[in-house]
């Protein structure tokens, strides 16, 4: 049986309040990171965070992105992933100075805070919690979160080699969800479940993660338990950028600052730090941009 990559499988354990999710990001992960300059360890850490966001995201109901941030003041300033409702994932990061690839993302934060945003996209409310780093690896932070933010308990397994990423995820579900997903049998709960299930789960390597297919890995964790494995959802990079939003944010800066950067450089570049995608404006381009402005301002004056 061969692995497959770029996928994300949901399972369950039967009759217990326990429920899992299993990711592999291969072309996802190369594809966000590969056009970005960035030391090694910064991104094995970005392929953690990956990981993490299609793990996490696929426990919401909701339409939107997750977007998950770890920000420091000393050589590192941030890590940033969005991860869509669509496993759409996209990251990048932001430091100062010069970081060796033998350093981790623990020798460079300094006065570090974590940060989960959720956005939905059809007209709710935008959510933000921010917390101090609480751990020695992402694993941990998140944990920590989930466990004092959200109240519920939450065991994350991560690992990045360079080139893929891969990460599991379980969590102990309230009575009421626990019921929901159980619907059609009459729950005996298991109140050892939660103990067990993480203790075989921790016998998990790097190695089975990144390479073993989540069918091999779920029997070989979990063969003595009776786990329903559901169909495998896909992810893959994507980066919202195009040339329309970059022209309404230069928009926003308003007509004085786009003059103001054409009168001294004759044209605005934009890089997009997500996909390195490179976008130029003329003064062609900035006298429309403009103009659009001025119309969209009448018509609101109009009505």
């Amino acid at each position: 049986m061969t692995k497959v990559t770029d996928s994300l499988h949901r399972f369950i354990f039967e009759n217990t309040p326990v429920r899992g999710n299993i990711v592999d990001l291969t072309n996802t992960f190369q594809l966000a990171l590969n056009k970005q300059h960035l030391p090694a360890g910064l991104k094995r850490a970005l392929g953690e965070l990956m990981a993490a966001s299609a793990l996490l995201t696929a426990t919401l109901k909701m339409n939107g992105s997750l977007v998950l941030q770890i920000q420091g003041k000393g050589l590192l300033k941030l890590l940033v992933v969005e991860c869509n409702s669509d496993f759409g994932i996209r990251a990048t990061a932001k430091w100062k100075g010069d970081i060796r690839d033998d350093q981790t993302l623990f020798d460079l934060i300094e006065h570090g805070q974590f940060v989960i945003t959720l956005d939905p996209k059809d007209g709710g409310q935008t959510y933000q919690g921010i917390v101090p780093i609480e751990g020695n690896d992402i694993s941990t932070i998140l944990e920590n979160y989930m466990l004092r933010s959200e109240q519920i308990d939450t065991k994350i397994w991560l690992c990045c080699d360079g080139n893929s990423a891969a990460g599991m995820l379980l969590q102990k579900l309230p009575d009421t969800m626990n019921q929901v997903i159980n619907s059609q049998e009459a729950i005996e709960h298991d109140l050892d479940a939660w103990n067990r299930v993480g203790h075989l789960a921790d016998t998990i390597t790097d190695d089975e993660l990144l390479h073993l297919p989540t069918e091999t890995l779920i029997h070989r964790l979990f063969h003595e338990e009776d786990v329903r494995l559901f169909e495998a959802s896909n992810t893959k990079f994507f980066c919202s950028c195009s040339r329309a939003s970059v022209a309404n944010m230069l928009r926003m800066l308003g007509n004085e600052e786009i003059t103001s950067v054409l009168e001294e450089q004759g044209k605005i570049e934009v890089n997009c730090d997500f996909c390195n995608t490179h976008y130029q404006f003329d003064k062609v381009d900035a006298a429309q941009i403009m103009a659009s402005d001025l119309t969209a301002q009448s018509s609101k004056e109009i009505h």
